[in-house]
């Protein structure tokens, strides 16, 4: 029996050691994960964009872990669809929260993030969103624990503005549709037009639901606007707008927010967006652009839209945050990520980096440009910044 104790003994010591070893050997990997939980949305109205920026999100998470995790442990990304609902986001939240997530990212709409956030800064869960671009998504709730890196919808018609300058547009029109982040464009466009002296001749809402948009261009164009600013989200209801658009034979100019970056439109109305401006929150010719495409093209056999760049960004300064935490302490990878400055990504314009320091927004406002939509795909960047 005394040997037997003395055997036990021993094996528990030698196995103790190797544990302990196995930790302090650099690049050692925990079999415990880093648990960071992703909401999306796979059958809502967000689905459009929210499939190419989780790609994003699964592509730098792979590559993060090739490369030996974070903090000598492996991510493990815990996924749930909140359909595009405010209720349901909340709820999905919470789940994720007792799931023991230390990071929560968002890639659905605003609306629905903003209700999401009623559940992480109650937990004080650090939660961001890569791609958001609503204005009161950082400012509302005023959540410390809440981040976003997509263009502010401000920052979007400023930009188009600036663009736009020397062509001297007087009087122009507004098309949305009636979703929570398609109102809230339209409202801060109308609102940064008429402060820079433009006259609004007509504002349409195209409802969801609808089967065509004849009706509201048709007011569109009595008000014979010189431009037509683009507000919509919903991808099959902006794509009435553009049938209805030729099929009145109009010819005004057409600037469109960010959502205009969503491939989905290039095949649901094939050839139907020629010569549209639109802004985009990456330059395929910045080298770190270039080094993601090459990455993404060997991987999937395929030249990436900007989507899933917002969410390869979005899990790295995720994992650089915990890992300058140096720890899996909620209160510490706030700090850190609040700490982020000057982090350049493959987003953004060439010069313009992402940063918390002055702001829960992070994306410059010099940092969207502008593109331009040629023989069916997305064309190379003919402006950027709102100066």
């Amino acid at each position: 029996m005394i040997g037997l104790r003395k055997y036990t003994r021993r094996a528990a010591l030698v196995v103790s050691l190797a544990i302990l070893g196995a930790t302090m050997i650099p690049g050692a990997v925990s079999a415990e994960s880093v648990k960071i939980g992703v909401i999306t949305d796979r059958v809502g109205g967000a689905k459009f964009w929210a499939k190419a920026i989780g790609q994003g999100i699964q592509m730098g998470a792979d590559e993060i872990n090739a490369k030996g995790g974070v903090l000598g442990r492996k991510i493990e990304l815990l996924w749930e669809d909140d359909q595009n609902k405010p209720d349901v986001s909340a709820t999905k939240a919470r789940k994720l929260i007792e799931a023991g997530v230390v990071f929560i990212i968002s890639i659905t709409s605003s609306p629905v993030t903003q209700q999401a956030q009623t559940a992480t800064m109650a937990a004080k869960m650090p939660h961001m969103t890569p791609a958001n671009s609503a204005d009161y998504l950082t400012t509302k709730l005023n959540n410390p624990y809440f981040w976003q890196t997509g263009p502010l919808g401000s920052t979007q018609i400023k930009t188009l503005m600036a663009y736009s300058k020397n062509r001297n547009f007087k009087r122009v029109a507004i098309v949305t549709d009636n979703t929570g982040l398609g109102t809230f464009l339209a409202k801060i466009f109308k609102a940064n037009l008429e402060k820079g002296g433009i006259t609004i001749v007509a504002q349409q809402v195209i409802e969801r639901g609808s089967i065509d948009a004849v009706a509201q261009l048709q007011k569109v164009r009595a008000g014979k606007p010189d431009a037509i600013y683009h507000a919509g989200i919903a991808v099959p209801e902006m794509a009435l707008f553009f049938r209805a658009y030729h099929q009145l034979g109009m010819k005004q100019p057409i600037l469109g927010s960010f959502n205009l970056s969503v491939p989905a439109y290039l095949k649901v109305v094939p050839g139907m967006l020629e010569g549209v401006a639109f802004i985009d929150a990456m330059d395929p010719d910045k080298k770190e652009s270039k080094i993601f495409i090459a990455k993404y093209k060997k991987k999937y056999g395929k030249t990436p839209f900007a989507l899933p760049a917002y969410g390869y960004d979005g899990i790295h300064m995720v994992t650089d945050a915990i890992r300058r935490a140096g720890s899996l302490d909620k209160a510490k990878i706030r700090a850190a990520m609040h700490a982020m400055n000057g982090y350049v990504g493959v987003l953004g314009a060439k010069g313009t980096s992402i940063g918390f320091k002055n702001s829960r927004a992070g994306f410059s406002k010099e940092g969207a440009v502008v593109r331009v939509i040629k023989n069916n795909t997305h064309g190379p960047v003919v402006f950027s910044g709102t100066k």
